[in-house]
């Protein structure tokens, strides 16, 4: 104890300059915008290629996990497209390139095979939602703002604003991007906000992340006069064009009235697990940009999904 007391004291000056010179980065960084999105974009890249490093390592010694997770997924998905009748049959895989899951180009593939994400079936080469598949590489749950790093980036055509997805429902949206690593808005994060509706009544709300339990969410705007069943399936609205209508978000788990409200205070379990989260789908809504030109020269404000 002595020794350490006397290297501090020792050491003074210059563990203070230290920790003076940090906490002024800190508040630089903090309070400049420009400076925020510059530091961002740079410890994206390096932190990356950290992250892909230690997932190479930890993969190696749950290969039979993963592996036996994704023949469970790939018996799910098989199941659920071969349907009993011949003529509306989808074909049964996604061809994906051998040497990575992340060089996969879904716009170079030779038939129009399909993926059911959620409810939601999406053709991997419909122009309007092109899929590019990704590997989550970093995946935080005990934060209030929580988000996942994935291995693909602008050379595989991933954008700032983008939706992920996975087979199981919503992930979340990508927020940075470097060359091949993008940083993702999960939903798990308190300013992610995502239009949604119940599939039973086409009843409209708002998903929000209620901050604590990284299993559940809360479906906002639903009116009291509506009626709700345990149960009811909670999907996707596509107002926002970000991501397809009707992709799974979760199930009503519990509904109150308060008392000041003249809305239902409704719980929704999420469909995606984000405790074992491996493998997710980038999606692209081409119109989009297209379609917030012309509302913004109707005078409309285009409404945001997450502003993180």
């Amino acid at each position: 104890m002595n020794n350490l007391l006397n290297f501090l004291f020792r050491y003074r000056g210059i563990l203070v300059f230290g920790l003076l010179e940090v906490l002024s980065l800190y508040l630089y960084v903090r309070n400049s915008s420009y400076q925020k999105a510059a530091f961002f974009n740079s410890a994206n890249a390096y932190t990356g290629e950290v992250l892909a490093v230690r997932t190479r390592v930890y993969d190696y010694f749950r290969l039979f996990e993963v592996n036996r997770n994704l023949v469970a997924e790939n018996a799910m998905l098989r199941q659920q497209l071969y349907r009993p009748d011949l003529a509306g049959r989808e074909a049964e895989t996604l061809p994906v390139a051998q040497d990575s899951l992340s060089q996969a180009r879904l716009s170079k593939l030779a038939r129009p095979d399909s993926l059911l994400l959620g409810l939601r079936q999406i053709p991997t080469r419909d122009p309007d939602y092109p899929l590019i598949p990704a590997r989550v590489i970093n995946n935080s749950l005990r934060k209030v703002d929580n988000y996942l790093t994935l291995n693909v980036g602008t050379v595989d055509g991933v954008k700032p604003g983008m939706g992920v997805l996975a087979a199981a429902g919503v992930v979340g949206r990508v927020k940075v991007t470097s060359e091949h690593y993008a940083t993702v808005t999960s939903v798990l994060h308190s300013k992610t906000s995502i239009s949604a509706k119940l599939q039973r009544d086409g009843t409209f709300g708002t998903i929000k992340w209620l901050g604590d339990d990284p299993t559940q969410a809360l479906l906002d705007y639903i009116p009291r006069q509506n009626k709700l069943v345990r149960g009811d399936t909670v999907v996707t609205s596509g107002y926002n064009a970000i991501f397809p209508e009707g992709v799974m978000i979760g199930r009503v788990e519990s509904f109150v009235k308060e008392p000041d409200k003249n809305f239902w205070t409704v719980r929704v379990r999420l469909a995606v697990d984000f405790t074992k989260l491996t493998y997710v789908y980038v999606v692209s809504a081409r119109p989009k940009a297209e379609r917030d030109t012309v509302e913004v020269r109707a005078g409309i404000k285009p409404e945001e999904e997450d502003k993180p």
